[in-house]
């Protein structure tokens, strides 16, 4: 265990770990770290605290200082220069006709840099926006290529379900989400339900996928042959995943009404295979995932 703060440099950015040394910092001040763009002001949303040592990237850097009030006051200044800075921007991206969506514009703290985060469908030349950047601002010019998720967190929305995306919200890191995590959690795999306003899948379907892969593994998928309590064999027609519980067309009476059994009172005899026509639908699908 080793003994850290929490750091987080833009809302709902990534949270880093920093050695608060000898310094008394409480949660939401402001402390001056080294990073690896140079001295950064970042706010504190973890106090002093014990974290596991295999959580902590090494070596840990130790906090320069806590920030002082002209910190903080350069630090708003940044953000207020920088959206100047977004609209500049545009006007040199339109004036070139470069095929690209500006999406963000960052100082670092001691404004030895500024970097431009952009969208593009494929590569760009930005050689000679970069010279005239870097003419107007008089500073190190960075252009980064980011990814539709990213361009999400950065602009913030609100999702399908009324609240504001998670991404931009509490998010710090991006899980892989696949269509696998949909089809066991039985979605529709219409893509306009089940991905985000970035076009990709939607990051809430990787919070309870352990427990959809659990049931899964213990529950028969329809098209199964099981053994009821009984009844004897049957085919699998309804599975309810969360209830527990599945309905069952009997060999005995193939064209009645199936009979709904506890999962734990059958005995699985044949497990459904994936059929072609899922497989052709995981193709179609596969373009949402990233």
């Amino acid at each position: 265990m080793t003994k850290v703060i929490g750091v987080r440099f833009k809302e709902g950015g990534k949270i880093y770990f920093f050695d608060p040394g000898e310094f008394e910092i409480e949660k939401n001040d402001y402390v001056i770290v080294d990073t690896a763009r140079g001295l950064e002001c970042g706010l504190v949303v973890q106090g002093v605290h014990q974290e596991n040592d295999d959580k902590i990237v090494k070596p840990l850097k130790a906090v320069s200082r806590i920030a002082t009030k002209q910190d903080i006051e350069k630090m708003n200044r940044n953000r207020r220069d920088e959206k100047k800075a977004f609209d500049i921007c545009l006007e040199k991206i339109a004036k070139h006709k470069l095929d690209m969506k500006l999406i963000d514009v960052e100082y670092t703290f001691d404004r030895s840099k500024a970097l431009f985060y952009f969208t593009a469908d494929g590569r760009v030349d930005f050689r000679e926006l970069v010279k005239e950047l870097a003419q107007v601002f008089r500073t190190r010019i960075e252009l980064r290529q980011i990814g539709v998720r990213d361009e999400s967190k950065m602009m913030g929305g609100i999702g399908v379900c009324g609240q504001p995306f998670c991404c931009s919200r509490f998010l710090s890191d991006f899980t892989p989400v696949s269509i696998k995590m949909a089809k066991e959690q039985g979605l529709s795999l219409n893509p306009a339900k089940i991905s985000g306003s970035c076009g990709r899948l939607m990051c809430c379907l990787a919070y309870e996928q352990d427990v959809y892969e659990y049931l899964n593994s213990v529950t028969p998928s329809v098209g199964s042959l099981v053994k009821t309590p009984g009844d004897g064999n049957g085919i699998v027609a309804e599975v309810s995943l969360l209830a527990g519980k599945v309905k069952v067309r009997l060999d005995k009476n193939r064209d009645g009404v199936p009979r709904e059994y506890n999962v734990a009172d059958l005995t699985v005899l044949r497990r459904a295979g994936k059929s072609n026509a899922d497989k052709n639908v995981d193709r179609e699908l596969a373009k949402l995932e990233d």
